[in-house]
């Protein structure tokens, strides 16, 4: 009713934050089912509190987002890659040039050393000290070329794959984000494509190059003389022995530390995004002990990442010691037999302690490549989620139904089994008919209007909207709700979300039917100002016009208003009531009222109390019946005082 109330707590509902398709922005408030001011709390109110309520709730208990499996994985980083085989083998082919030249190194070194051995003269130093020179630019600038022609090719795929999943995260069921909890699609977003990106930008590069190192490194081990490739070989066992170990302990591990971290994300959303409530309730002590208990296991997952690591480190040195001592030994061996000179010994201790770096870089850089993958796996799951058949803007508005009624027939639904919030619900609205929802705390109104509006689908029964279930009516209801979004652009841009392909003319006329057009043109650039975040901050009221002329231009013959004007205060309220008449004008319209004066101009008045509807009539006809609504409407009406009572407004 009034705006200067505290907010309720409401019926258990798990899923704050919905809105539904085609009117962009607005969203519920977080765990609130909106209610008329009777002071009359939910009859558990701490039911939202509880796991998987919304607030507090545990991610244990959320069906999270699907995590692609290793070979699905690896098969959809092959399909990034495939439109861009030419980079890739440039890229690949300048490298390999690269490592080629710079293994012309240790044998000029190699050559240098046999000249001061055996006493030669001076200027048989001149050639091989320019080769070096000569060989350290050519491999300079190789290797620049290849690893930005590799990195381009990273960062190509990885543009994708974010399209991809932004393209595949919003084009699912809201009903399917909101039971997984924002935490753990934020923490995807987030998270894991930040440990993508830098696993592209750094280990792709290093791990091709020092890849392309140790390959064409122990070749030129096997031409200085087979021994020392024999020699060198035996450090690998250990390294094999060691990255097996690592892999298999390291994969479960940062899974696991992702889950934890989507978990500790998710609980801090909730106990913020639900202050107000947990403060009421005195829960601030439980909230704290739940992102504790969540940020701690996140840190103990860390540090035992962080112990695995050092374990790895440990064992690669192990490895080093055994390769350049069975190396130095063969030399030494060689050389005293008059096998191979001092030069050349040399040159293949300085080949084998070359590979310390990239053996080690390959190694070490595992502990990117799993934490990356382990995070591509959750993208790449996101993206292979089955979206529902998409259709245009054009042919959204050609599928709708030439019979926009909705009929929900002993619809049923509970958001945690065993708690319906709604029972048996019978209820028709007839073409452009306006029906007004109305009830206390808990009532079911929200729910009902979400089911209306295809957020979700009902536990038993069905919803229809011109003979079709809500998600599969092309477009056919827009919803409305109290908080409002603004995106961050040209107010222009914003108003072009709900039609993209509307003309300036068209902008102008929904903005002006909902009263917002002389705000609008006195903006400083006008339509092109920017707005929300970074630019132009936008009032609340003016918030919720720019959703109403959004819900004009998307012209949905259905219409769902959840609280939709309840934001703006009492100065504001007559100026969006009026907004939403306009909106609401020639549509069928179910409105869930926080003002009985809504009520009292809507074509019928649906009652509903413990997920039930108790009364349906016109305003006239219940308070004739007196009942619930009559004594709603008397609490109202004698809370209400002329100095709070917008302009106008009288019941």
């Amino acid at each position: 009713m009034t705006t200067d109330r505290p907010r309720s707590t409401p019926e258990p509902d798990p899923t704050p934050g919905s809105t539904a398709a085609p009117v962009p922005g607005p969203r519920p408030s977080p765990a609130t089912e909106p209610t008329l001011d009777t002071h009359r709390p939910a009859d558990d109110p701490t039911a939202a509190l509880r796991p998987g309520a919304g607030i507090g709730g545990d991610p244990a208990d959320r069906a999270l987002l699907p995590t692609a499996t290793p070979a699905r994985t690896r098969a959809a980083v092959l399909e990034l890659l495939r439109p861009h085989r030419r980079l890739a083998a440039a890229g690949f082919g300048l490298m390999v040039l690269a490592t080629a030249v710079g293994l012309l190194t240790q044998p000029l070194l190699g050559r240098i050393v046999d000249v001061v051995t055996e006493r030669r003269p001076a200027d048989a130093l001149t050639w091989p000290v320019i080769a070096l020179a000569a060989v350290g630019v050519v491999q300079g600038v190789t290797t620049a070329q290849g690893m930005a022609l590799v990195s381009r090719l990273g960062e190509t795929a990885l543009a994708r794959l974010r399209e991809l999943f932004v393209e595949r995260a919003l084009s699912l069921p809201l009903e399917r984000l909101e039971r997984a909890g924002s935490g753990d699609l934020n923490s995807r977003v987030t998270r894991d494509v930040s440990r993508v990106a830098e696993a592209v930008r750094t280990a792709l590069p290093e791990l091709a190059r020092s890849a392309l190192s140790i390959v064409l490194t122990l070749v030129a081990l096997a031409v200085l003389d087979w021994r020392f490739l024999l020699a060198a070989l035996l450090a690998v066992p250990v390294q094999a022995h060691t990255a097996r170990w690592y892999v298999r302990n390291a994969v479960p591990l940062y899974a696991k530390e992702r889950i934890a971290t989507g978990a500790q994300q998710q609980q801090l959303l909730d106990s913020i995004g639900g202050a107000r409530t947990v403060r009421a309730y005195r829960l601030q002590e439980d909230h704290s002990r739940k992102v504790e208990a969540r940020s701690r296991g996140a840190v103990e997952l860390t540090m035992s990442g962080v112990r695995l690591v050092l374990r790895f480190y440990s064992r690669l040195h192990i490895a080093e010691y055994i390769g350049l001592a069975a190396v130095l030994l063969t030399g030494f061996l060689l050389v005293r037999s008059g096998s191979a000179s001092v030069g050349t010994a040399t040159a293949a201790a300085l080949y084998f302690h070359s590979l310390f770096g990239p053996v080690n870089t390959a190694l070490v850089l595992l502990d990117d490549a799993q934490s990356a993958t382990a995070g591509l796996a959750r993208l790449v799951g996101v993206v292979d989620e089955t979206p529902p058949a998409a259709q245009d803007a054009e042919g959204e508005r050609a599928a709708r139904p030439g019979d926009p009624s909705v009929v929900l027939t002993a619809v049923v639904h509970a958001y945690l089994p065993g708690r319906p919030v709604l029972h048996g619900v019978d209820l028709e609205v007839r073409p452009k008919e306006r029906v007004a929802l109305v009830g206390t705390t808990g009532a079911g109104k929200t729910t009902l209007a979400k089911l209306v509006a295809g957020v979700h689908r009902p536990q038993t029964g069905r919803v229809e909207v011109g003979g079709a279930q809500p998600d599969e009516a092309g477009g056919t209801v827009g919803l409305v709700t109290q908080e409002v979004h603004v995106f961050a652009g040209p107010l222009v841009d914003d108003l072009r979300l709900a039609r993209p392909d509307a003309s300036e003319e068209e902008l102008r006329e929904a903005l002006a039917s909902v009263g917002a057009l002389g705000w609008a043109e006195a903006l400083p650039e006008g339509l092109d100002t920017v707005v929300g975040d970074g630019g132009h901050q936008l009032t609340a009221d003016r918030a919720q016009q720019l959703a109403l002329a959004r819900l004009l231009l998307a012209d949905p013959p259905v219409v769902v208003l959840d609280e939709a004007t309840a934001e703006a205060g009492s100065s504001g309220a007559r100026l969006l009531d009026e907004a939403a008449e306009q909106a609401l004008r020639g549509r069928t319209a179910l409105v869930v009222a926080h003002r009985l004066s809504q009520a009292a101009t809507a074509d019928r008045v649906v009652v509903m109390s413990g997920g039930r509807v108790v009364e349906n009539g016109t305003h006239e006809e219940l308070l004739t019946a007196d009942g619930p609504y009559a004594a709603l409407w008397q609490a109202w009406s004698g809370s209400r005082s002329p100095a709070t009572e917008p302009a106008g407004e009288h019941p």
